[in-house]
């Protein structure tokens, strides 16, 4: 007898129909086919044994099971459960009249339970789209897509739980998703938390009033930027006090950030979307592949970059990274997004993230602050060296930070809060929202040269601004945009329908490494 059932695979964020054919005729053996990797051969073993352990029996005939598109590779342990409900089905162990309306994934462990897989939430999406009346996915990964309410979504625990389902017999309220006490317990903790921020308020900061406002200018039109400064100026603590002044995530973004986040396996079993901003901040000696991504044979994961979509990837030190790491950035940051390939298989995930970069002045990290620094003149030359001139062009604010002085420290007064910085940064994001409602993104940053042109008129006073600097500082084409681009995020920050000369001089400002040697850095 031959069956068909219907379960998926990732292919970057988004998912593909796999069709799992059981077929059970005359003969002897167990026969895989369809471009499985190690882990879905593997399968046959767990499958049997979960099957034997909850009492259905395995026919003593020939049985192939094909994972089709044949041609397509199939990885990963998530083609247990519906291997083990099509052997059920075409044996005529039991009847299951509703196999065919629902998308089926998960591991089996040997005692018949179900295991967490990744990608549930890009399953979900491609089930609603394609029409199916619900998925089953174990309850740990059934929670990632209880956003999808117009379908049905089970959370199983175990394979006898799938064949009560597709059996259509009895009511199976109790396993829809939101009726689950995992689901229950969840919920009511996250109602119950407060909003989990990264834990510093600007008001917390002492000083640094300059950079604070160039935080805000990045966040405002979601700009990358470059803090540079002597150990304990406050890089760090700015930057994650950046983290919550940005505003929150609309649906649609949401959800690509949570697909990206179900295919690396990393939802950490939360209830639902992604709702607050990623912020990721990995080590300087992080390799090519945990920052890009990479991976093996078919398991291409998405890196740091695409984690952090949406939201701020962070590079602390900076300048210790490999110069090879720094420079595959730029890709990313041009195009937001990255394809990996490899020579069985290639993914693209989106990469459209805020860079935040830290580094010291020199190796000594005292370079500027009177006659600290140790360090000789090649030492200080060379030590920025890896940021390249494509590199700093990428980066539209560069902000100088000096330590606070002691007194400052002492008698210092309460700083504005993330808070009210917050609301200004919101509502310049909103007017961005507007001027780009045609448009496919929603940022300043993230304006070509042909949207500059549309949406960044300049008056005559500001052409004539833009001259001047261009040929007193020698900035780049690309430096000259990204001017323009901040000064428009300024010009939105005041609630200024045009951009003025004040708001393109403030933005040059932000580019000192592009217009002055580091030697002669004050």
């Amino acid at each position: 007898m031959l069956t068909h059932i219907h379960g998926a695979k990732c292919i970057g964020i988004n998912a593909v129909e796999v069709t799992v054919e059981i077929d059970i005729d005359r003969g002897i053996g167990i026969h895989l086919v369809g471009l499985a990797d190690a882990a879905v051969k593997e399968s046959l073993l767990r499958t049997t044994t979960a099957l034997e352990a909850l009492g259905f029996r395995i026919p003593g005939k020939r049985i192939v099971i094909n994972l089709a598109p044949a041609d397509l590779r199939k990885n990963g342990s998530g083609y247990d459960l519906p291997i083990a409900v099509g052997i059920i089905a075409a044996s005529g162990q039991r009847l299951l009249p509703r196999a065919g309306e629902f998308i089926l994934m998960g591991e089996l462990g040997l005692d018949g339970s179900v295991r967490p897989i990744p990608g549930a939430l890009p399953f979900a999406e491609m089930a609603r789209q394609a029409g199916y009346a619900g998925i089953i996915l174990p309850v740990e990964s059934a929670l990632e897509a209880v956003e999808f309410k117009e379908m049905q979504v089970y959370g199983a625990g175990g394979l006898a739980d799938v064949v009560r389902i597709l059996e259509g017999q009895e009511d199976c309220q109790d396993l829809l998703i939101w009726n689950t006490q995992r689901y229950r317990r969840i919920h009511r903790a996250r109602m119950g938390a407060k909003t989990a921020g990264a834990g510093i308020d600007l008001a917390d900061i002492v000083g640094q009033e300059g950079a604070k406002r160039g935080i805000e200018i990045a966040a405002a039109g979601g700009h990358n930027i470059i803090l540079v400064g002597a150990p304990g100026s406050g890089k760090s603590s700015l930057a994650r006090a950046m983290a919550d002044i940005l505003p929150p995530m609309t649906l649609e973004e949401a959800l690509v950030t949570s697909k990206i986040y179900s295919v690396a396996g990393r939802s950490n079993l939360q209830e639902g979307l992604i709702r607050r901003r990623p912020f990721r901040s990995p080590h300087y000696s992080a390799s090519m592949p945990a920052i890009i991504g990479g991976g093996g044979g078919d398991n291409i994961v998405p890196g740091e970059v695409s984690l952090a979509h949406n939201g701020l990837l962070f590079l602390d030190e900076v300048g210790q990274m490999p110069k090879g790491i720094i420079e595959a950035l730029r890709g990313p940051i041009e195009d937001r997004r990255v394809c990996i390939s490899r020579l069985k298989a290639k993914a693209e995930f989106p990469a459209s993230f805020m860079l935040v970069g830290a580094s010291n002045p020199c190796p000594c990290g005292y370079y500027g602050e009177g006659d600290r620094c140790s360090c000789t003149p090649a030492q200080r030359q060379n030590y920025l060296s890896k940021l390249s001139g494509p590199i700093l062009d990428r980066i539209d604010l560069h902000v100088w930070m000096h330590p606070v002085p002691a007194d400052r420290i002492v008698r210092a007064q309460k700083a504005e809060p993330s808070e009210a910085v917050a609301a200004r940064v919101l509502k310049a994001r909103i007017a961005q929202k507007h001027r780009f409602a045609t448009e496919s993104f929603n940022t300043n940053a993230e304006m070509g040269n042909r949207h500059i042109e549309r949406y960044c008129p300049l008056s005559e006073a500001c052409r004539t601004t833009l001259e001047n600097l261009m040929a007193k500082m020698g900035f780049s084409m690309r430096a000259y945009f990204r001017i323009i681009k901040v000064a428009r995020s300024i010009a939105d920050l005041e609630g200024a329908d045009d951009i003025r000369p004040a708001h393109l001089l403030e933005a040059a400002s932000y580019r000192f490494l592009d217009r002055q040697n580091l030697l002669d850095l004050k």
